[in-house]
């Protein structure tokens, strides 16, 4: 008995062994590209608290992304990778909104107090 279960132990273990082998050219560069779309977010949001949330959900997915590289498990990284990428794309597009937004409430004020001096101005 112990002479079946030596083999397929053997098995097994270069299995797992060849399962869990190496992570792809692909999925590093896919890190390196989540990597620098964070960090662009980071320096386009600066200070700005629209898109705070989504950054830092990015920091996460790409220290996660490492973490899986690291451990060789190449499917879970290139996962967490993408996620990372979209999460900063997320938070410079909601950094991005919140500006344009704040930059059109000061044209409509402007303008309305370009009306109410205007009206004044009128018998």
């Amino acid at each position: 008995m112990n002479k079946l279960l030596i083999p397929l132990i053997g098995g097994s273990v270069a299995l797992m062994i060849g399962c869990g082998g190496s992570v792809s050219a692909l999925t590093k560069e896919h890190v390196a590209r989540s990597e620098t779309a964070v960090q662009q977010a980071t320096q386009t949001l600066g200070n700005n608290e629209a898109g705070a949330i989504e950054l830092q959900r990015a920091k996460d997915s790409l220290a996660q992304a490492k973490a899986a590289m690291a451990a060789k498990n190449d499917k879970t990284a290139d996962r967490f990778a993408s996620v990372a990428q979209l999460d900063a794309e997320l938070a410079v597009a909601k950094s991005q909104t919140a500006s344009t937004r704040k930059a059109a409430d000061e044209v409509l004020a402007s303008v309305e107090t370009l009306r109410n001096e205007a009206a004044r101005g009128t018998p």
